[in-house]
């Protein structure tokens, strides 16, 4: 299947041939990720899941981003929480998060375009591991519509992943190649040219706060490549790497982050 060219939304600053093409196998324990279930079933017993405690929103779009292989449906619980709290949250519309970048870099612009005109305000941008891969692309290249971007474990730096990681990313590569999604052998990696690699690779604007949420203890990503240059802009949380999307702390965090960068001034999609 073929898509039609999309126009240019936004030049392309000079790039970091290392991210994204930084890709090696590393030791991590991913046998922790197994307490994430436990995590998942604690958060709504927890006074932050309630609104308890936390800075209320303004009524600014918040659009949640699901990690490699996942989809809208696990981050319910982020989207409600945001809703409870005073913003206005929106999925993803990614579909599986297991296709070609490029696919899924240009719906969730779609679903940004769509927030921004909704809100005629700019909008936060929330994304889970390699949803906030392509949180950033996006941003990269819409960074008019974008009022910030939050990362939750996502390899900022480079790609140092479990081996199972990496060997499920290679077996959607050759997926995405087979069906033709992105016409080129270099589909979902660091080595393909397309727009939203060639913005993940580059230099993130400026004008846009970020915030990148990690864990020491993550069993799917080196914590040390999940972390921002600046170390203002990072906050450490205990847990687990798929736990962070139901991390009651995690929430905290977003929660102030979100209060400190309202989305102000009318966007124009």
């Amino acid at each position: 299947m073929t898509t039609a060219p999309r126009r240019p939304i936004h030049p392309i600053w000079s790039v970091n041939p290392r991210l994204l093409r930084d890709t090696v196998p590393a030791a991590l324990p991913l046998w922790r990720e197994g307490f994430a279930i436990a995590e998942f079933s604690l958060l709504p017993l927890t006074p932050v899941f309630h609104g308890v405690g936390v800075p209320r929103g303004d009524g600014a779009a918040v659009v949640v981003v699901p990690g490699f292989m996942g989809t809208d449906g696990y981050l319910a619980m982020m989207r409600g929480w945001l809703g409870r709290i005073g913003y206005r949250p929106y999925s993803s519309e990614v579909g599986h998060n297991a296709n070609c970048l490029e696919q899924l870099g240009y719906r969730l612009t779609d679903t940004l375009e769509a927030a921004a005109a909704d809100t005629g305000r700019r909008v936060h941008l929330v994304g889970h591991s390699l949803g906030g891969v392509l949180s950033r692309g996006v941003a990269s290249l819409r960074p008019e519509l974008v009022a910030s971007v939050t990362t939750m474990g996502t390899p900022i730096r480079g790609v140092r992943s479990h081996p199972l990681v990496m060997r499920l990313a290679d077996v959607v590569r050759r997926r995405a190649v087979e069906r033709g999604d992105g016409n080129n052998p270099n589909c979902f990696s660091g080595d393909c040219r397309c727009d939203i690699v060639r913005a993940v690779q580059g230099v993130f604007p400026a004008g846009i706060p970020q915030l990148a949420i990690y864990t020491r203890r993550d069993g799917v990503v080196a914590w040390r490549y999940t972390r921002l240059h600046d170390p203002a802009q990072n906050a450490e949380v205990p847990g687990t790497h798929s736990g962070l999307a139901a991390n009651p702390l995690a929430y905290r965090r977003l929660a102030r982050f979100l209060s400190r960068h309202p989305a102000a001034g009318e966007s124009t999609p």
